[in-house]
């Protein structure tokens, strides 16, 4: 069964809702806005959120509305997508986190 999380930021230093995933997932972001957008997980083994990060170690992130494939390699953990710090300039992102 599928699970959804949605949520709408509007500043720098906010993040999603948590979601489990474990087996990939969409990553859906509508709205006006003008930030950069970073999709993140939660590593148990440091207690930290980590950056996902792509085959070359850069991380993962989004300027533009779209549906995006998180996984199918991923690791099963808690995942979220935000602004960071510095990183919001305006707008209202719509974006939900869907997997199972």
């Amino acid at each position: 069964m599928a699970r959804r999380k949605a949520n709408t930021i509007t500043a720098q230093n906010t993040f999603s809702d948590p979601i489990a995933l474990r087996k990939g997932g969409i990553l859906v972001l509508t709205g006006t806005w003008t930030a950069t957008v970073s999709l993140q997980f939660y590593d148990v083994a440091t207690t930290a959120w980590v950056d996902v990060t792509n085959n070359s170690g850069t991380a993962t992130t989004f300027t533009a509305n779209g549906t995006y494939t998180v996984g199918p390699n991923l690791v099963a953990a808690d995942y979220r997508w935000g602004v960071k710090s510095g990183n919001f300039t305006s707008g209202s992102i719509a974006g939900s986190i869907q997997g199972s």
